[in-house]
């Protein structure tokens, strides 16, 4: 097994943007996303990577965007990297597997976070006020309850080195619009019925998951 990637060097091209696992290269024609084997936790990056692990993230995203791609527009163009720009040909042994290109788009500043279960700071809120996201549930729910109804709970989209903070659904149109709020919250919890109901086929609970519009 080769050593864990936790540091990328490609001569030539400098990072836009290094995040606590993946690194983000501008190629023009559109942006080189390579994950790294770095392991972060509760915001940190720990000092050991995992071998492949950034190929096992790339592979698993991957899997869901073709899964989906029917029905949301999304932003992967490739994960092959003989369909790369010809000026990475000489990375393509360290990129196989762990980077996609895609196209260039203007992100939504809040993150779309679809729940089914009580856990996290989902339950955190809960416990302490009986709500979520300004979402009041009903009493009796424990730790990792599964919920009545899957539910949304936005969260801001934090700048690099700071946290994300949950927000009510009213602080959303607020930032984004109505209509275009309505329209997240349709197609987040659309997509998260699905992934669970394909988790559980695996023998799997999607507890919650984010998306990024």
């Amino acid at each position: 097994m080769s050593p864990a990637l936790t540091t990328l060097h490609l001569d030539g091209l400098i990072p836009v943007r290094s995040g606590k696992v993946r690194e983000l290269y501008d190629l023009e024609e559109g942006y080189l996303i390579v994950a790294t084997d770095r392991i972060s936790a509760f915001d940190c990056i720990l000092p050991n990577g995992i071998p492949d692990k950034g190929k096992i993230l790339t592979q698993l995203s991957a899997w869901w965007f073709s899964r989906f791609g029917s029905e949301i527009n999304h932003h992967v163009l490739s994960t092959d990297v003989r369909e790369f720009p010809a000026r990475l040909a000489p990375y393509q042994s360290l990129l196989e597997g762990r980077s996609m290109l895609v196209r260039k788009t203007k992100v939504l500043p809040v993150e779309c976070v679809a729940r089914g279960y009580l856990i996290g700071s989902g339950w955190k809120e809960y416990a302490a006020g009986g709500s979520v996201c300004g979402l009041t549930l009903r009493p009796g729910y424990q730790l990792a309850d599964r919920l009545d109804q899957p539910i949304f709970t936005p969260a801001t989209k934090a700048e690099q080195g700071e946290h994300d903070e949950n927000i009510s659904f009213d602080e959303m149109v607020a930032r984004v619009g109505g209509e275009l709020a309505e329209e997240l919250r349709a197609r987040s919890l659309a997509l998260y019925r699905r992934g669970a109901a394909r988790a559980e086929e695996a023998g799997l609970l999607l507890a919650d998951t984010k998306f990024e519009f």
